[in-house]
């Protein structure tokens, strides 16, 4: 389980870093809070606040390869901070958020359309090679790829609840599309440390996963 006050003491450093009106009289921790109750919401099994926390982790793993750390970090909070399985606007109405929340936050014009633009990022997880601050927030996203058999086994199995509406053979003819796009990617990690530490094994689990997704299946449910 998260530590929901690490992860509410992690805000209020990250915001604090990151924003320049420090009139701003708006308690800073209410974004926090805000932010929290949605990665709370019932319809998620993945996209959790573990997920949002294993996502800050790798971030700070990743900084030293960051332009903006403090915009990717934010970013890591917005991400998925509007998830709702069923929908595919889910990373756009996410940016539209930060773009709402943050300049109220104190945070620049100029930094908040990073934000904006790192969290639509998300939806292809395929920075440019110059993208230092999109290659950092997708790497972190992407790293549960080159999670151990248990945890990535754990992984599939949230995300398939979180499509628990959807029928067996549609599910894995989805999956299956993204498993490719993925493996289509020339490098899935674009950081040094990504390259280095986990490609391999992100494409090893992503490909035995497709191999098992392949097999004959019983009645779509």
């Amino acid at each position: 389980m998260a530590d929901l006050d690490d992860l509410r003491s992690r805000w209020l450093s990250t915001l604090l870093a990151a924003r320049e009106d420090d009139s701003c009289a708006t308690d800073p921790s209410r974004y926090g809070d805000a932010l929290l109750k949605r990665w709370s919401e019932p319809q998620r099994r993945y996209h959790t606040m573990e997920h949002l926390a294993a996502v800050l982790d790798h971030v700070d793993t990743l900084e030293e390869y960051a332009a903006d750390p403090a915009a990717v970090r934010l970013a890591a909070w917005f991400h998925d901070a509007v998830y709702l399985p069923e929908r595919s606007t889910n990373e756009e109405r996410s940016a539209r958020l930060a773009e709402r929340a943050l300049p109220e936050a104190g945070v620049s014009a100029e930094r908040t359309a990073e934000v904006a633009r790192l969290v639509r990022l998300t939806v292809t997880h395929d920075p440019a090679d110059d993208d230092r601050d999109g290659q950092v927030l997708c790497d972190a996203d992407l790293a549960i790829l080159a999670a151990p058999p248990s945890a990535y086994a754990a992984y599939t199995a949230a995300v398939r609840e979180e499509y628990h509406f959807v029928p067996n053979d549609a599910f894995r003819a989805g999956r299956s599309a993204v498993l490719r796009q993925l493996l289509d990617l020339p490098r899935l990690f674009r950081t040094p440390y990504g390259q280095e530490k986990w490609e391999a094994t992100a494409r090893y689990n992503l490909a035995a996963e497709l191999d098992m997704l392949s097999l004959p299946s019983g009645p779509s449910a």
